[in-house]
């Protein structure tokens, strides 16, 4: 997995231009990136897109009676020939007191094994899936912990590590610069940037502001900082405006981090970095529509960027699509991924804030495909791949 990154960040150094190590911190007039108009809501189970070629769809871990019936939060990773999910697990309800994280894993992305839990249940609170990332030999499993009996809602940061997929390290914090546990929420998002830095972003208390971090150290769980970026005002008290980012490469070298706008625009936000993630810009509005929900984002081996969402423009979670640009500028090219019609199964058990629809997509490059993982109806936890070779732009 690492030499493919590498590869892929090498690519881009040669091919694209080298980016401006000048500071944008603050106000900037340039708009990140735009999207044509490639959406007919009048047909909004499949917004008039098309399935690419060679599309497949896979069931990592389908509920029965005796099975916990909400799981959310699916986030895939490779590591030594494998490909593993981790998401979030509760009886019935979201974030319900009995939740864990779980994890399963596949040779080939088509086969899971059973799921394990990779969290007991807290007495404490909740602990929920913070995604993945991997250093040479070892898999890190990051897990956003909630304490319970809080005036606000915030958590921390802590991680499991394993060398063999089966047996884990205890629990400890993911900690900043200066050695202290970072007191905020990971998002499932750890990408590496063409000169290795890694960056995400953490929910910080108090609240769950959302805040861009990088580090230089490989491991992903040591020396993060967090770096320079102007929030938007906001309406709900002790949550950002932007929450749950996503980043991918423009032609340029810069790196654009796009968000969920908890303002209910139902469109995105987006940032854009010139110093490898150090500082961003002040987060505007892009003229193409979401559905206020998280995204996936990245570039495929060839440098084209995507994103993946539900452009629904209102609050629902279908149809699942990809959005596709040359350079990073111009997304004008849309697939369908999942559509609201026939191949959205009937939601089969009740439970708080379960809904239709694919959420919280997050996706990864691994061997000949893009894998996209997500929840469906917050109950079963899938994943479509896509043929890179299907996506190429002309």
């Amino acid at each position: 997995m690492q030499n493919n990154k590498t590869a892929f960040f090498n690519k881009l150094c040669i091919s694209f231009l080298l980016c401006s190590t000048i500071p944008i911190f603050g106000q900037t007039k340039e708009i990140p990136f735009k999207v044509d108009s490639l959406y007919n809501f009048k047909q909004p189970s499949t917004l008039g897109l098309n399935y690419p070629d060679k599309v497949e769809t896979f069931t990592i871990f389908s509920p029965k009676e005796t099975d916990n019936k909400y799981n959310h939060g699916v986030v895939l990773y490779p590591f030594k020939g494998m490909l593993y999910a981790q998401w979030q697990s509760s009886w019935q309800d979201e974030d319900g007191p009995d939740t864990q994280v779980f994890y399963s894993r596949s040779l080939d992305g088509k086969t899971w094994s059973k799921p394990k839990a990779l969290t007991k249940k807290w007495k404490n609170g909740i602990k929920t899936s913070g995604g993945w990332w991997s250093n040479r030999d070892t898999l890190v499993a990051y897990i956003c912990v909630w304490p319970k009996n809080k005036l606000v809602k915030q958590g921390h940061t802590t991680y499991k590590a394993t060398t063999d997929g089966l047996n884990w390290t205890a629990e400890k914090p993911v900690k900043n610069s200066n050695s202290n546990p970072i007191l905020g929420i990971i998002e499932q998002d750890v990408h590496a940037t063409r000169n290795g830095r890694l960056i995400t972003a953490f929910h910080m208390q108090p609240g769950l502001i959302a805040t861009p971090f990088y580090t230089d150290d490989p491991s992903g769980i040591r020396g993060w900082n967090s770096g320079k970026m102007k929030n938007l005002p906001a309406k709900e008290k002790n949550m950002s405006r932007e929450i749950e980012p996503s980043w991918f490469y423009r032609k340029d070298g810069a790196l654009v981090m796009i968000f969920r706008d908890q303002n209910s625009t139902f469109k995105k936000l987006a940032s854009i970095s010139l110093d490898h993630g150090k500082t961003w810009s002040t987060p505007i509005i892009i003229n193409t529509p979401d559905s206020r929900a998280k995204q996936s984002a990245g570039n495929l081996p060839n440098g084209v960027a995507y994103m993946i969402n539900n452009p629904s423009g209102n609050k629902s979670r279908f149809p699942l699509v990809i959005t596709l640009s040359k350079d990073g500028f111009n997304f004008n090219k849309a697939f369908l991924l999942r559509d609201g019609n026939n191949d959205l199964q009937t939601l089969k058990y009740p439970g708080k804030y379960k809904r239709k629809g694919y959420s919280y997509p997050k996706s990864v490059v691994w061997k000949e495909h893009l894998y996209v993982s997500y929840a469906t109806n917050k109950e079963e936890v899938e994943l479509t791949r896509i043929p890179i070779s299907s996506l190429l732009l002309d």
